[in-house]
């Protein structure tokens, strides 16, 4: 598959087979069986599954969307918050979903009238090398003071993202009654959201959750043995 392939359809259940083992892409399986195929990023013995929401065709982002915001709903969340940058697209996606007007944007571009107090130091698995700031928008903090927060990213791997939104909007004085993604990309969050607080991960959802892959004898990526 080329590149621009990945994440454009979602597939009627058992079109892929459901092995185990993987060559060219992952199947990520939704919880009614249907089917998404994401990209693999490999480092020689180690993959992982890859989903970059924004290079989704519309229909798969509204699939996810939809699941997403099903899994939220019963918390009666009022306002949605996303991290830049690929959680944005998918945070407004689930708020219209859950049938809010509006979605509240954190973001890494300091406009002038931002203070610095009102951010945190940020880094993201696939940007390591950037240093950059995470900033509210002083001006919407009454849209989230006193409601019911739900935090938003695409994909939660390494936690360092989602746990920068959290101390950003803990500092002032908001506390999300859940955290959401697409994809949870392997088991490394755990320990970065279980030192911030034991709540936040029972806080944690998302549509589908994916290994580590390692490579087996017969040169196919494979879920290591639990």
């Amino acid at each position: 598959m080329t590149p621009h392939d990945f994440w454009q359809e979602i597939h009627p259940p058992g079109t892929f087979a459901g092995d185990g083992e993987f060559t060219s892409f992952y199947v990520a399986a939704l919880e009614d069986g249907r089917q998404l195929r994401l990209r693999e990023l490999a480092d020689g013995n180690h993959a992982l599954a890859s989903l970059i929401v924004n290079q989704a065709s519309f229909l798969v982002l509204d699939t996810l969307a939809e699941s997403l915001a099903e899994k939220i709903r019963s918390m009666r969340i009022d306002v949605v918050a996303g991290l830049p940058t690929l959680g944005l697209t998918l945070a407004a996606a689930v708020a219209q979903k859950l049938g809010h007007d509006r979605y509240v944007p954190l973001g890494t571009s300091r406009k002038f009238w931002y203070r610095d107090e009102l951010s945190v130091a940020l880094s993201s698995i696939t940007t390591p090398t950037q240093q950059k700031r995470l900033y509210i928008d002083p001006r919407m903090l009454p849209l989230l003071q006193g409601r019911r927060v739900a935090l938003i990213d695409d994909v939660i791997s390494s936690g360092a993202s989602i746990v920068a939104g959290l101390h950003l909007l803990m500092a002032c004085g908001i506390e999300p009654v859940a955290i959401g993604a697409a994809m949870l990309q392997s088991e490394r969050w755990r320990d970065s959201l279980a030192a911030v607080g034991p709540q936040w991960i029972a806080r944690t959802v998302s549509v589908f959750a994916t290994p580590i892959l390692e490579r087996n004898a017969a040169g196919r990526w494979q879920a290591p043995p639990a």
